[in-house]
């Protein structure tokens, strides 16, 4: 393993640091986030075994994407390709302090600052990844078509062809569909993180949030906000500072539910069925 680590710093720097210290911070059935210290500094690697994976070259177009776009520290991205049979990615290390005082109103104000920037269609030009897992981005002018062709259906199909889902299901769910044309407040595409919440937002060193892992692009911006609240969610720091800067259209909460159908089905086909219920909790209300 020491011996890729250093191929890797060789085509990098151009020599080979002194490798100190190394440990996984993550090993995912796919992934592994793998910390290295050495005397030039420390970083994070990221590696897959995937042979024609390009998860790596879209999460950093994707931090990218959000450094260009919002005051918020983003880690630096060094250098992304395959050696030998392995793709990484290998990345400055964002060392944490405790947060600051003003950690939540500085998260809030950057992503209002984030979700200005905008382009005339819902999509992006590039398909690229939630997790795992591929996210369509085929562009779209309305919001409800993207959302319904480019997340919802796909995530369903893919949870219909594992056999999480039957048909019944499937048809129970697609009866929400003429539903949404009277839910969404009308907004110019805003650029979203796509995965904002809590595990993907850290502290750098300043006490300051720093964003990791994005599945960005252009869509709705209550998008963002719904999914921070679905594993509980930031402080209401975070929403006051960021409806000061970029107001919400009214009946924000109520619509939070309709969103986060998205993430709850990424995690169906993530982690199984558990996650269903939260799903059908959802439809029942909304057809009632």
């Amino acid at each position: 393993m020491e011996d890729f680590f250093n191929q890797v710093f060789l085509r990098v720097f151009g020599k080979e640091p002194v490798l100190q210290q190394y440990r996984m911070i993550a090993a995912g059935t796919i992934n592994q986030a793998i910390y290295l210290h050495t005397d030039r500094g420390e970083f994070m690697l990221k590696v897959n075994h995937q042979e024609d994976s390009d998860i790596f070259k879209r999460e950093d177009e994707g931090l990218k994407l959000l450094r260009e776009n919002c005051g918020l520290l983003v880690p630096q991205t060094l250098y992304e390709g395959r050696l030998e049979d392995r793709n990484y990615l290998l990345m400055e290390w964002v060392k944490g302090v405790k947060p600051s005082e003003d950690y939540s109103q500085v998260l809030g104000e950057g992503m209002a600052e984030l979700h200005m920037a905008t382009q005339n269609q819902f999509g992006l030009e590039v398909d690229n990844y939630i997790s795992i897992l591929p996210q369509s981005n085929r562009a779209h002018q309305d919001w409800e078509d993207f959302f319904i062709a480019e997340r919802l259906e796909p995530m369903l199909q893919r949870a219909l062809y594992e056999g999480l889902v039957d048909e019944t299901f499937m048809g129970r769910f697609r009866g929400i569909y003429p539903k949404l044309s009277s839910v969404f407040p009308k907004e110019k595409p805003a650029l979203l993180h796509g995965d904002l919440w809590a595990g993907n937002v850290i502290t750098g060193p300043n006490g300051l949030p720093a964003l990791i892992d994005p599945a960005v692009y252009f869509g709705h911006r209550e998008v963002d906000l719904a999914f921070s609240k679905l594993f509980g969610g930031f402080d209401n720091k975070f929403y006051q500072s960021y409806h000061s800067v970029f107001p919400l259209e009214p009946g924000f909460e109520e619509r939070v539910e309709i969103y986060n159908l998205y993430p709850l089905l990424v995690h169906v086909n993530l982690f199984g069925k558990s996650y269903l219920s939260g799903v059908q909790r959802t439809i029942k209300r909304w057809l009632a």
